[in-house]
């Protein structure tokens, strides 16, 4: 029988694992400065997870299926994983149910930064009333696409049981697609418990640590992460001002300069001001990119 499963969100796939790992905090040693930008972080950031109720579209095949395979290729059945969809993925009513999910994700990823616990991010406090409004409209949006794809879901039930064979199989589909589609937006909290300061000092003290490490990791994968989307925007932008294609110059598209000022604009609002040297590398890039220029540079170059 098809289940739906909640899960925190990932690449938009068929099939939705939840993780539980967590990114451990390096060895390096913690500057004054890192302190600083971990301890903003804690005053001026909230948790924030996004989960998605989706349905599983995959299904592994039942033994018996595994080894009529199995034995098609002269393999051992105990070898050999199969499995098969049970909606056709490409169904544009599907792939519009995906793309919201796909945007939903994109926009959460967009405004918060990343955090060392699974399905965890960090959003700036002043920004949470944009923010629940604009992931509200998108669980509208993930809602209605998906009332669309009910109202289409026998087609494409009749559609899997051409095409799947003796494949399908009826169990495999729910009755009905209500509410195996949906969006949650949570704000967990990420501190030590108050009560644990009476109740056990210790705890509390070895809590405070703990999360404390957390932030100052955080810290670091905030650094990261700006630094190798930087490296790649920059880098793109170089090749094709430079770059020919036989022998001629590349197409140059002004995609390549917007991408950086949405990184450039995202980097302002977002900066937690822990590292001087990437401060300093993004204002070169933002003077070396100016708009303005790179675009006459480009114009001038077509010609």
């Amino acid at each position: 029988m098809s289940t739906a499963t909640t899960t925190s969100t990932s690449n938009d796939t068929g099939q939705n694992t939840t993780s539980r790992s967590t990114t451990q905090p390096t060895n390096t040693p913690t500057t004054q400065l890192e302190r600083s930008a971990a301890n903003r972080l804690r005053t001026t950031m909230a948790a924030v997870k996004l989960a998605f109720t989706w349905l599983g579209v995959r299904k592994t095949l039942a033994p018996e299926q595994r080894t009529t395979a199995a034995r098609a290729f002269h393999a051992d059945r105990e070898l050999l994983s199969a499995s098969k969809l049970i909606l056709d993925t490409k169904n544009p009513a599907y792939r519009a149910v995906a793309a919201v999910r796909s945007e939903a994700s994109g926009y959460w990823r967009t405004v918060t930064l990343p955090f060392p616990e699974a399905g965890i991010r960090l959003l700036p406090q002043n920004s949470l009333g944009l923010f629940a409004t604009t992931m509200q409209t998108y669980r509208e949006r993930l809602q209605e696409a998906a009332r669309e794809l009910s109202g289409q879901y026998d087609m494409i039930k009749s559609e899997a049981e051409r095409r799947l064979g003796t494949l399908f199989n009826q169990a495999d589909y729910p009755s009905t697609l209500d509410g195996l589609f949906d969006l949650e937006v949570s704000y967990p909290t990420i501190e030590p418990p108050a009560y644990l300061v009476s109740l056990h000092p210790d705890v509390y003290q070895a809590e405070q640590a703990r999360v404390r490490e957390r932030f100052e990791s955080a810290v670091e994968l905030a650094e990261q992460g700006f630094a190798t989307e930087l490296q790649r925007l920059s880098a793109h932008l170089a090749e094709r001002l430079t770059g020919l294609h036989d022998g001629q110059p590349k197409v140059f598209r002004d995609s390549a300069v917007e991408n950086l000022r949405e990184f450039f604009e995202r980097f302002r609002r977002l900066n937690i001001r822990s590292s001087p040297e990437l401060d300093e590398l993004v204002q070169q890039e933002v003077q070396v990119s100016n708009w303005h220029s790179v675009r006459r540079w480009a114009v001038g170059n077509r010609r």
